[in-house]
């Protein structure tokens, strides 16, 4: 990153003796029993506490959990996480009972160096998401406050740099800060994909609607060689072209769109040819495949069939460079995953014939390690999906920008 401090720049001022606030994207999913299912947000985010523990820094965490109510709901406690991460820092992790209050503040002046201290969910304090910024910025004081004289803010979590949010932008015009090491990462390969790109460059995005996608449709269409569609949000695209679709996912207002996006990105623009249709939206739903334009009444489309998995392959296979954002169907239910895993395979092939690839966080990252696919086989997993698309849409991230200030 160019003309904003860094984590390395921190550790040659030195931080023994001194309190480092460190905002981390620590939101795993959890299954019902509260376990998490998958732990690559928090081994992302370990190395930048690790190192400032290391150099003797008494190091505060902060991150959310779920999207909380503004109040405490033991649901998403940050407890799991808590010990999780002190198994992937090899030290013990403390947990505060509260965000900014008496717990909090005792335990983060008891802090010793090398101590990590990780505050309870962010997001139980309604002024972390509040759109009136006084009310952040006391919010984003009380936070700084914990460091005490002569501390620190390390911005760690790409996850959230899209967003004003306290723990994220205010509390960085507080303290003396710093882009942690997978912020920096991060932005470094999305420059890589903005600027520079080595052709021919190829885009897949999947996920459930056109409108979540549409921005950075708008922006990379004319720039790429291909653009790879599949998911839920392929199905407006063949409504646009036409076809009928059941009862598959639909969004009837961005037809229109979509049939202007055909019309002006064509050329490069790869829907599927066949579809994994089932009679309901379960894992034990009767399942089929058919051609695009046969899709029954009444049927839904849950996967991309094996036909589109291998011509999409097939234009990967020459790409030098791979964005993917989006499952191309329901991963989660193995009889609708295998156009995810197929489309998946393809990237890593590319990959070990020389191509630069990047995942784009979100579901496409779950799906790599729930589908079994090797995360080594892809050159970048983001940890950012909101995050990564609107830079590649060229939006200005507040949680960046402050950190150039």
């Amino acid at each position: 990153m160019t003309s904003v401090p860094t984590l390395a720049d921190l550790l040659n001022e030195g931080v023994a003796g001194r309190i480092v606030l460190v905002r981390s994207d620590l939101n795993v999913p959890l299954d019902d029993d509260g376990n998490i299912t998958d732990p690559g947000r928090i081994i992302a985010s370990a190395p930048t506490i690790k190192a400032l523990a290391e150099a003797g820094a008494g190091v505060i965490v902060t991150a959310h959990l779920g999207r909380p109510k503004g109040e405490p709901d033991p649901k998403f406690s940050l407890a799991p996480v808590a010990v999780r991460l002190g198994e992937e820092l090899g030290r013990n992790v403390q947990l505060a009972g509260d965000v900014v209050g008496t717990d909090a503040l005792a335990r983060a002046e008891g802090l010793t160096d090398g101590d990590v201290l990780l505050l309870e969910n962010v997001r139980f304090d309604p002024r972390e998401t509040s759109k009136d910024d006084a009310e952040r910025a006391k919010f984003a004081a009380a936070l700084a406050d914990l460091t005490g004289m002569n501390g620190a803010f390390v911005s760690d979590g790409f996850g959230v740099v899209h967003r004003k949010q306290a723990s994220v932008y205010d509390v960085a015009k507080l303290l003396p800060h710093y882009a942690g090491g997978l912020v920096a990462a991060e932005v470094d390969v999305l420059e890589r994909l903005t600027t520079d790109t080595a052709r021919p460059y190829a885009v897949v995005l999947g996920g459930s609607k056109v409108s979540d996608k549409l921005g950075v449709i708008e922006a990379l269409a004319p720039k790429v060689d291909t653009l790879v569609i599949g998911g839920g949000m392929a199905f407006t695209f063949l409504a646009a072209q036409g076809l009928q679709v059941g009862s598959s996912l639909l969004q009837e207002d961005q037809i229109d769109v979509c049939k202007d996006l055909l019309e002006r990105f064509g050329d490069v623009i790869h829907l599927p040819v066949d579809v994994v249709v089932a009679d309901k939206f379960a894992a034990d739903a009767e399942a089929k495949t058919v051609a695009a334009e046969e899709i029954p009444e009444g049927w839904m489309g849950l996967d991309i069939g094996p036909e589109s998995v291998k011509r999409f392959a097939a234009v990967l296979s020459g790409a030098k460079t791979i964005f993917w954002n989006g499952p191309s169907g329901v991963f989660e239910f193995e009889k609708f995953a295998a156009g995810t895993k197929g489309v998946a395979e393809a990237i890593v092939q590319a990959t070990a014939s020389g191509a630069f690839s990047v995942v784009g966080g979100g579901d496409s990252a779950a799906a790599v390690r729930l589908l079994g696919l090797p995360e080594d086989g892809f050159s970048h997993i983001s940890t950012g999906g909101g995050a990564s698309l609107e830079y590649l849409e060229g939006k200005e991230l507040p949680g960046l920008a402050v950190l150039s200030s």
